[in-house]
């Protein structure tokens, strides 16, 4: 048997999930508490890679006791949160324990997942909202949202997302299939949302940063499915800055 974790973090001060050997991690910072916790080393695996500043609300991982016998801790599942928030810096908390089997994968598992990219869309920055949004501060016309929200639909399905993905990347499948693409707007906050069975590197900020191009009217909506034809990364939008992106789902078989 495995544990089973639910995580949410502030991304901002850390150099991604993956442990690095000169930046902190998410993923060293469990390591560290695991290890105070239960005293052995554990083989902890994520469910995603997130980047340097990026934000989740609900990350999964895993957690594989190198001594299998080990597993039987006097510790309740429902305690283990605290006592691993107990020796977390403050912006991670881990909110969930349960058990999986050995055979269940944290990555590989995953059947989809849903990010949410935050643009606060104002002349004025939020304090509030630094390192939490990207600041656009030429405000996206009701043209322009709607024309946003048309040219999103246009990614969902099964398609090559080559000229989305960041270039020098080395994936050999490059096609993912989009459930959903939507663009929520409330006064001065935008929100992109996307579900896949899977991201390629960047993929879901250069959808964004193709997506404001449409709201600026530098892009049609119809020149979507072109841009995807393309397999070229010239031909989208910028990727846009980490720091709005956040892992808001992750989907597993019943």
């Amino acid at each position: 048997m495995k544990l089973f974790l639910k995580i949410k973090y502030d991304g901002t001060n850390y150099a991604g999930y993956q442990v690095q050997n000169n930046a902190p991690t998410i993923q060293a910072e469990l390591n560290s508490a695991l290890y105070y916790l239960f005293g052995c080393e554990c083989d902890v695996t994520g469910c995603s890679r997130t980047d340097s500043g990026v934000h989740a609300e609900c990350f999964c991982a895993t957690v594989q006791f190198r001594d299998r016998s080990y597993f039987e801790t006097q510790i309740p599942l429902e305690k283990i949160p605290l006592a691993l928030n107990f020796r977390l810096p403050d912006d991670i908390s881990v909110y969930y324990v349960g058990a999986v089997a050995d055979d269940f994968h944290a990555r590989y598992s995953v059947i989809s997942k849903t990010y949410e990219y935050k643009i606060w869309n104002s002349c004025f920055r939020n304090p509030f909202l630094k390192n939490k949004a990207f600041h656009l501060s030429k405000p996206i016309s009701d043209i322009g949202i709607e024309n946003m929200k048309a040219g999103a639909e246009y990614f969902c399905g099964l398609h090559d997302f080559t000229a989305f993905m960041s270039a020098g990347s080395s994936v050999k499948n490059t096609e993912r299939t989009v459930y959903s693409c939507e663009v929520f707007n409330n006064n001065e906050e935008i929100t992109i949302r996307i579900s896949a069975d899977g991201f390629l590197y960047n993929m879901v900020r250069i959808i964004c940063g193709t997506l404001l191009e449409i709201g600026k009217g530098s892009v049609a909506p119809e020149q979507i499915p072109d841009i995807i034809l393309s397999k070229n990364r010239q031909n989208a939008g910028p990727t846009l800055p980490a720091c709005g992106l956040y892992l808001v789902g992750v989907n597993y078989p019943d």
